[in-house]
């Protein structure tokens, strides 16, 4: 299995001038070969794949020798992101309007996007030795060692980020060691004013990283656009206010890795909302809660440390009533759309059902069902799978369209439904 294991480097002033060097060379190379495939379209109708792109560029490092200073992979696999990102865009292309999310292929530039260079190993070129790394013209390199490396080694990628710091990201193919199987089962209800809300009635406070950062960010910013462009004063100030954010990125990173590792050693089965975040963010006043914390990198997180140690994460349907629904007796009420009501009885069977924690049972219960239902069918060769491959299948499964029963779920039934999801 793949992983990636993330450093800080500590590069000499040299092996920080040759990656400034290279990151510009691949931004170089990937920009003049976009142009001139946009070029070649334009006057003659034709397209260039990556292998003429790639006999190109040998004739290109003739003609500039500053292309021969840096790591000839950096140049190739700028090469491949140019035609991967085509191949995204035309298959992309093929979806209904409503859906489209990628764009045709941009120009790169020197600020205000990622700044790295990927390298591939061969021959020995990349090692990693204690807290040193190997890397193609750069040579040996320091590091902060945080975490051992282990596996063989694939591929590197070195990012330079907007405060200045040198990242590198080393693939490797490892073995995981899987956590103990355990029993239990438990869903989870997603929210802002408490970050989530278990089956098992455990509550998770939100940490709002964002939001306790607003008073040094605003300071850091009012800093950056007082002082003079093209000023030492200006330099500062941007690489202040970089670190300002890198800080409640990683904070938040921290959070969102120990909560999600804890709830996958903990439980064998995790039940969770499908979560529509991109349309949830359009709400002017939640955008900025939604935003902060971050659910989709959670669900994210889940998902593939499920895969890693043969758990479970079951998503229920977006349009589910969770929170309306009795955990008891399932009566639906409709009054529970009010989201200042966090309270409320069941006039069905008296039961009193506290908002986000009858909604994570409800989300168990559902996504239970969901899992049941796949268990039991039949494929078409007429014999039933294995339960190991269904329980794979539902961990990154999509979202279903039906319920437990087998019937449609309609978004008209919970008009404001994506907002009640989220915070319910």
């Amino acid at each position: 299995m793949q992983k990636a294991f993330k450093i800080t480097l500590i590069p000499t002033h040299n092996q920080q001038v040759l990656i400034n060097k290279t990151i510009g060379c691949a931004r170089f190379v990937y920009n003049r070969f976009l142009g001139l495939r946009k070029e070649l379209y334009n006057t003659e109708k034709k397209a260039l794949n990556y292998n003429a792109c790639s006999q190109q560029l040998t004739l290109l490092k003739k003609e500039i020798e500053w292309l021969k200073e840096v790591d000839k992979f950096a140049l190739q696999n700028s090469l491949k992101n140019l035609e991967t990102a085509y191949k995204n865009f035309f298959a992309d292309f093929k979806k209904i309007k409503s859906r489209k999310n990628v764009g045709f292929p941009k120009f790169k530039k020197k600020h205000g996007c990622k700044q790295s260079y990927k390298t591939n190993l061969t021959n020995g070129n990349i090692q990693v030795i204690e807290n040193r790394l190997k890397l193609p013209k750069l040579g040996w390199v320091k590091f902060h060692k945080s975490q051992s490396i282990t596996g063989k080694l694939i591929n590197v990628t070195v990012t330079r980020t907007s405060s200045g710091k040198y990242i590198a990201s080393i693939l490797c193919e490892t073995e995981i060691e899987k956590h103990h199987q355990v029993t239990q089962n438990i869903g989870l209800d997603l929210g802002i004013k408490s970050y989530l809300v278990t089956s098992n009635g455990e509550v998770v406070d939100n940490p709002k990283y964002y939001r306790t950062q607003t008073r040094k960010l605003r300071k850091a910013h009012k800093k950056l656009s007082r002082s003079v462009k093209g000023s030492s004063n200006r330099v500062k100030a941007k690489i202040k206010l970089a670190r300002t954010y890198e800080r409640i990125t990683n904070l938040r990173d921290d959070f969102l890795h120990k909560l999600s590792t804890r709830l996958i050693k903990e439980n064998s089965i995790i039940c969770i909302e499908d979560l529509r975040v991109a349309n949830m963010v359009k709400i002017p006043l939640l955008a900025l809660s939604i935003s902060d914390a971050s659910w989709s990198k959670f669900v994210a997180m889940l998902e593939y440390k499920a895969l890693w140690h043969d758990k479970i994460v079951q998503k229920v349907g977006t349009f589910y009533p969770s929170s309306q629904t009795c955990n008891d007796c399932g009566f639906i009420n409709p009054l529970v759309k009010d989201l200042k009501l966090r309270e409320w009885s069941c006039p069905t069977c008296s039961n009193y059902n506290f908002r986000d924690n009858n909604a994570a049972l409800n989300i168990l219960s559902e996504g239970l069902k969901l899992l049941t239902a796949k268990s039991s069918c039949i494929n078409t060769a007429g014999v039933s799978p294995a339960a190991k491959r269904l329980f794979k299948t539902a961990a990154v499964g999509a979202p279903d369209a039906l319920n437990a029963y087998g019937e449609s779920v309609s978004p008209g039934v919970i008009q404001a439904g994506i907002v009640e999801v989220g915070i319910a």
